[in-house]
């Protein structure tokens, strides 16, 4: 199912696009979001927000896919627009991490070469382990942390930190050794009355 009919990014300020991140789709990326090179954000089933302050790395994949099987795939193979897939603030999507989920809350943490499939539902405050798969209708719980070569599962005592530091430092040196995408939305100035 390729739903993807034309390439629509928003680009808000303070957000650090490089031209060498591949995005397909209708994209709307918040303020403050840093995308790195080689990274690849497809929105094929619906539009895609990602939240204030997210990082995707270096061949991370965020992928928008409804699959066959899920209860949703009939309103959008009828023609129908699905929903858009809003993704919340303060996540990180590390190097090699792919991620289908079409629930993500807040403060995620999906390590090194981490797959989450569709049927996934992803809580706030999760750390999914490197190399961890998680496949196959669950939910996680908010703080929920997936380790360990058998995806084991415990519950996390504190909260998620921001990436303030790691943003500030990738805001000060990407730029000296990238092009950037330009910034193309902002939501303050007026729109024109028609």
């Amino acid at each position: 199912m390729n739903l993807v009919k034309s390439n629509d990014f928003k680009i808000m300020p303070r957000s650090m696009v490089c031209e060498d991140s591949n995005l397909r789709g209708d994209i709307t990326i918040s303020t403050g979001c840093v995308i790195h090179p080689s990274s690849t954000i497809i929105a094929e089933s619906g539009p895609i927000i990602l939240g204030e302050n997210c990082i995707v790395e270096e061949y991370a994949t965020v992928r928008y896919r409804i699959p066959e099987n899920h209860p949703a795939y009939a309103e959008v193979a009828d023609g129908g627009i699905a929903k858009p897939l809003v993704i919340g603030p303060d996540n990180v999507f590390e190097v090699g991490s792919t991620v289908e989920a079409l629930s993500i809350g807040d403060r995620n943490v999906f390590e090194c070469k981490s797959y989450v499939s569709a049927d996934v539902t992803v809580g706030s405050g999760c750390v999914i382990g490197a190399g961890c798969r998680l496949v196959g209708k669950q939910t996680l719980a908010d703080k929920t942390v997936i380790y360990g070569g058998q995806c084991l599962r415990r519950e996390a005592l504190d909260k998620q930190k921001t990436q303030m530091i790691q943003l500030d430092y990738l805001r000060k040196i990407l730029p000296n050794y990238h092009h950037l995408r330009k910034v193309n939305y902002d939501p303050k100035k007026a729109r024109a009355q028609i």
